[in-house]
């Protein structure tokens, strides 16, 4: 989009519609928290740590499907989150979209995706990650090169959250979800820069980058079973 931006004001007004609603995502933000806290007992701890203003890249664990949503409950700032383009079907597609949440197909180069991503971090907004790449363990014990690539293009810092207790126990009413009322941690750890200050982007700088995210999201992940008993 934006390399037609020489034929005028409507090109520019596709390329400024393509920028995720940072108002639908506070929208969202507002919609979690009434259904994490109606639903759930969240604890959330550190969440000071999130800077107030600026680019942020928010890296979570993901062991449960609520795990997104409830990060975007109890975040202090409303988050953009990359979402397989799977969850996006039929009312939950515009519905998602209209919260300010990406579609990304996470088996090609999305480049709406990319650019949608890096959109949010230029204007100064709060991008969730799973690093992992899909509901796992939640352990980041292995993570995908799409997170160190926004961290180090952008220069923006990320924030590691620890979600825990999501998936530790079954609810009666509906099995594929916690029980109501169950406590759910929400820990948030300190922000941290992705790159080694040189301003490469090369492969090799995105490998090592990738290896310190790594190290620094166990070590918060560590921290944090430690804080809650979990």
């Amino acid at each position: 989009m934006r390399r037609h931006a020489r034929r005028g004001e409507a090109s520019r007004e596709v390329s400024v519609a393509s920028v995720p609603s940072e108002r639908g995502a506070e929208v969202g933000r507002r919609i979690g928290v009434g259904l994490m806290y109606g639903l759930w007992r969240p604890r959330v701890l550190g969440s000071w740590k999130m800077p107030a203003t600026g680019p942020v890249i928010l890296a979570v664990n993901h062991s449960h499907n609520i795990d997104g949503p409830m990060v975007m409950g109890v975040s202090p700032r409303p988050v953009h989150f990359l979402i397989k383009k799977e969850a996006f079907i039929g009312p939950l597609d515009p519905f998602l979209t209209g919260i300010g949440q990406l579609k990304v197909d996470r088996h090609s180069a999305d480049r709406t995706a990319i650019t949608q991503a890096l959109d949010v971090l230029s204007h100064g907004g709060v991008l969730g990650i799973f690093p992992e790449g899909t509901r796992g363990e939640g352990d980041f014990a292995s993570l995908r090169a799409g997170l160190a690539y926004f961290a180090v293009r952008s220069g923006a810092p990320i924030v590691p959250v620890a979600v825990l207790g999501s998936s530790e126990k079954r609810g009666r009413l509906i099995k594929g979800l916690p029980p109501l009322r169950h406590r759910v941690d929400v820990v948030y750890g300190d922000p941290f820069e992705a790159g080694d200050g040189s301003g490469r982007r090369t492969r090799r700088a995105l490998d090592e980058a990738t290896e310190r995210i790594q190290k620094q999201l166990t070590a918060h992940l560590e921290n944090a079973r430690r804080l809650t008993g979990r």
